[in-house]
């Protein structure tokens, strides 16, 4: 079984939990700050849109696939991931991880006050986890605005082994390449709405569903002026460029 795959022109890492965590033993060693990033398939119709984020996602030492949408177009290809790991889900792995290892977290991204939920909520679990800041995101991104800088001061400030990001794609991802060679932490993992789902503002899916890649029709049913076009079309196109890719290569 490869180690990775490529679609839609992005290389995917086919990776088990562990070696993941692996991983991370090894990039929190290191100097430079190392990006762990997620695909699914909106992320995927994102990337071909944009040659940035393709690229950005090309360069990262790991890209998770958090989609089974993602899995099931790499099927149609001829290849497997070994197994989808969501950051909704694997958030609490890592902050497990984190605390064996005297690893600290910080949490930025979602509206103000969810970060301090989603932190409180951790901490309740793992009482030795040592969160060492939190911050929302509703400030101006902008490179070089008074705001932007302001966060990443805090940030550097703290000096945390690991940095979750949750603006949402790709603004998380934008964020991430403009700002990656400025930041004072070893380890930077995109997490989408992670923080609002850990702090419980948003619920998912039973576990029917989300065992079965079906979540999306939970978003979709519960924000459907926003994610109509998102699932809709977009899962249709993805699925229309993967048998292109197919049948065509």
């Amino acid at each position: 079984m490869p180690e990775e795959v490529r679609i839609s022109g992005v290389r995917v890492d086919s990776l088990s939990p562990d070696e993941v965590e692996a991983a991370l033993e090894r990039f929190v060693q290191r100097e430079n700050c190392s990006l762990v990033l997620n695909v699914n398939v909106h992320c995927l119709n994102l990337a071909h849109r944009n040659s940035w984020l393709r690229e950005l996602l090309n360069d990262a030492p790991i890209v998770l696939c958090d989609g089974a949408g993602v899995m099931i177009g790499v099927r149609i290809l001829g290849n497997r991931i070994r197994q989808r790991i969501p950051i909704t889900e694997w958030i609490w792995q890592l902050a497990n991880i984190a605390e064996s290892r005297g690893l600290t977290l910080f949490l930025l991204g979602s509206r103000p006050g969810v970060a301090d939920e989603a932190a409180a909520k951790l901490k309740k679990r793992f009482a030795r986890l040592r969160i060492v800041g939190t911050h929302h995101g509703y400030f101006d991104k902008t490179p070089g605005s008074a705001r932007n800088e302001a966060v990443i001061a805090t940030v550097n400030a703290a000096k945390p082994d690991i940095l979750v990001v949750g603006f949402g794609m790709p603004l998380q991802e934008r964020w991430l390449m403009e700002n990656r060679d400025r930041l004072d932490v070893k380890v930077a993992i995109s997490g989408g709405g992670v923080l609002d789902l850990v702090s419980g503002r948003l619920r998912r899916g039973p576990r029917y569903m989300t065992d079965n890649g079906l979540e999306w029709l939970t978003r979709l049913a519960t924000e459907p002026a926003r994610l109509w076009r998102r699932y809709l079309i977009g899962n249709a196109v993805f699925l229309l460029r993967v048998l292109r890719e197919r049948f065509t290569a």
